[in-house]
């Protein structure tokens, strides 16, 4: 629970969108404001605080001439008073727009000297020695009433409550009502005093309120007089009115109106708090708490393990901190346009370091950064386990995060990420559990992706998905993390397993390019295979050699392409003079190349002039049978000759008709072009 409330009073959250993670790492000589040794600092003032608060209108009221003793004492106090104005100096603040710290020393006394240094050395200056210093009189009314600065110093209380009220390990009704009882209590003493200095100070002390009840009341002892004061504060500001002590001269009538005035205001203040304490309370902060404690008794309930109650009780903490920014209500409430300026403002220079997106469309990058979502997160808080149902990948804007695995039973950090990085897209585009257990080691800010909005991009984006999914395999397959049982996993899948096998057939060719060189030129320095024209061999055949029969330039095929369509037309039409278009004529680099070497050997020809197509058999007569394979053969000369070659193929069948995919009745053969798929009919 301590580390939960420190994670929740620490106020300081990175602002959206930040490049780096903002730690409390500042410039030499410079605090910070969350260090412990100033917050210890702070209390011991705070104390100081409460004293000053008591004793100025104590002293301005009731002693008319200090002792050296506490003379002493009160230069002690403005002494630490001004040593804390020294300190301020150094001190780093928390700037409320971007919720940084800065340590700029020059931003740091600018934004002081500006805002409460003059009532800082106001409230800490000596007026009493100066009054010594000057006329020899420091006990005059003139210095006491300057001394009435001090109070200035108040200010510190007040941040004090705002405080406490936060701190979940106290009570919020008991700390809301001491902050009311303080302040009635400072206002009977500020106000008694200054009723019994308005007595003090008149010419005829018989016609004064206290002078009317207690006729020697200077003779009284310190305490009687300071006691009667504040009973008739209490009696004024309670509106009891018992009749026994009342003002007696006009002085007295005036401060009495005034101070009755200030009752009514008082009055509304303290009655309206009680009221709001006792029926509905502050409602946010009351929810927390609730939450909070209801969050305790469910890990109590179920005996969950100190770890899992504090990453609850941490997560709870931090989502009250942020639902004040009111980031999400803020973008929401705002037209989409707006809402995408200022999430490619903010996000956009992230994505860019997304190894995931590298090489990715601006269009695409645009989809897929307004669908982002900012989220924090507390330090030790797992935000995906391992072997969970992939539903959201997370990019690290700020902060870090540890990659644990299981190993024996136990976890094992493999990794520290930081900003710019990305997990989960592994399960996200794999269609796996996810391998890992990505847990926060600090205050974390992430951006949520969700899957079926990435995938639902992707889809629109056909060429950025394979850019996508290629950057994913090279990092898998360069990442010593996974496992081969892993990689097969992810082949598994039809996307990436399609990208997979592309990417291997491409290293694959590479591998094979020295050897096809060596046998094309094998076949070429045959004798027979000097009749070929020098353009023919040195131009299309060698050039075909030279680029590789794969485009490499292409990373990965279209949706929905086969292995086939890696090879290249164009170069294959110059060696061949025909067009491989069927997933059934696919063949590989040797294929291509003992084809070549076989032609170049035939005696009266060197490059076959004949048209490939596929012929396929639709029966009509006999449905009952299954409809044969297709085959694929060299066009004949003619369509008697096309029909003789079909009953050799399809012993069982007689064929009357020829159609083409369209379903047009073919009547001459030179209307076949290489590659066509010819259906035929029997009647």
């Amino acid at each position: 629970m301590d580390n939960v409330s420190n994670i929740f009073q620490n106020d300081l959250l990175p602002s959206l969108g930040a490049r780096a993670n903002q730690s409390i790492k500042l410039r030499k000589f410079v605090i910070s404001p969350y260090d412990a040794r100033y917050r210890t600092w702070e209390t011991f003032l705070l104390v100081l605080v409460v004293y000053s608060a008591w004793i100025y209108p104590f002293e301005l009221a009731f002693l008319r001439h200090l002792s050296w003793k506490l003379f002493l004492v009160e230069n002690i106090v403005n002494g630490f008073f001004a040593i804390d104005i020294v300190l301020t100096f150094f001190l780093a603040y928390l700037d409320r727009k971007s919720c940084l710290l800065v340590d700029n020393p020059k931003r740091i006394a600018a934004r002081y000297l500006s805002s409460w240094f003059i009532f800082d050395v106001c409230s800490t200056i000596p007026y009493q020695p100066f009054g010594l210093l000057l006329n020899k009189h420091g006990n005059g009314l003139a210095y006491k009433i300057l001394n009435m600065f001090r109070l200035w110093r108040l200010r510190r209380l007040s941040a004090l409550f705002a405080r406490l009220e936060k701190d979940i390990r106290l009570n919020y009704y008991w700390i809301r009502c001491t902050k009311l009882i303080s302040v009635t209590l400072f206002a009977v003493h500020c106000s008694g005093c200054f009723i019994y200095l308005i007595a003090d100070r008149y010419p005829d002390p018989s016609k004064t309120w206290i002078g009317a009840a207690i006729p020697n009341y200077r003779s009284e002892s310190l305490w009687v007089r300071y006691v009667t004061a504040i009973y008739w504060s209490i009696t004024t500001l309670t509106t009891t009115g018992y009749g026994d002590l009342h003002a007696e001269n006009p002085r007295e009538m005036s401060f009495c109106i005034c101070f009755m005035l200030f009752n009514l205001g008082l009055t509304a203040y303290l009655i309206g708090n009680m009221t709001n304490l006792v029926v509905q309370g502050s409602c946010r902060t009351r929810n927390f708490r609730d939450t909070i404690h209801a969050a305790s008794q469910f890990a109590a309930r179920n005996q969950l393990p100190d770890q899992i109650r504090d990453e609850m009780l941490a997560h709870i903490c931090l989502r009250y901190n942020t639902e004040g920014l009111k980031q999400k209500e803020t973008l929401d409430s705002l037209p989409k346009a707006v809402h995408s300026s200022i999430a490619c403002h903010l996000f956009l220079p992230v994505l860019e370091k997304v190894y995931l997106f590298d090489g990715v469309s601006f269009t695409c990058r645009l989809q897929l950064v307004t669908t982002l979502e900012a989220e924090y997160y507390p330090p030790k808080e797992t935000v995906i386990l391992q072997n969970e149902t992939p539903t959201d990948a997370y990019i690290l804007v700020s902060g870090a995060v540890e990659v644990r695995i299981m190993t024996n039973g136990g976890e094992k950090v493999e990794k520290l990420l930081s900003g710019g990085d990305i997990f989960g897209e592994i399960g996200a585009l794999c269609n796996t559990p996810q391998p890992f257990t990505f847990r926060t080691s600090r205050v974390s800010q992430l951006l949520r992706l969700h899957t079926t909005e990435l995938k639902n991009i992707l889809q629109e984006n056909t060429h950025d998905k394979e850019i996508i999914m290629n950057n994913l395999y090279q990092k898998m397959n360069s990442d010593q993390r996974f496992p081969t049982k892993m990689m097969e996993i992810c082949q598994g899948d039809q996307n990436f397993g399609e990208h997979n096998r592309c990417s291997i057939s491409n290293q694959v060719n590479v591998n094979n390019e020295s050897k096809a060189r060596e046998t094309l030129a094998s076949c070429c320095s045959d004798e027979r295979c000097k009749e070929l024209n020098e353009s023919d061999r040195h131009g299309a055949m060698y050039k075909t050699i030279e680029q590789g029969f794969f485009n490499r330039n292409n990373d990965l095929p279209d949706k929905g392409a086969g292995m086939e369509n890696r090879v290249s037309t164009s170069q294959i039409a110059d060696i061949r003079k025909t067009r491989i278009q069927d997933k059934m004529m696919t063949t590989s680099v040797a294929g291509e190349l003992q084809e070549i070497t076989h032609s170049c050997t035939e005696a009266g020809s060197v490059v076959s002039e004949r048209k490939r197509v596929t012929i396929h058999m639709h029966p009509q007569q006999n449905k009952s049978l299954a409809v044969p394979c297709a085959k694929v053969i060299n066009l004949p000369g003619s369509l008697d000759q096309l029909f003789s070659i079909a009953r050799q193929k399809f012993a069982s069948y007689s064929t009357t008709k020829l159609l083409n995919r369209d379903f047009a009745e073919i009547d001459d053969i030179t209307a076949i072009q290489d590659g066509d798929h010819l259906f035929l009919v029997e009647i």
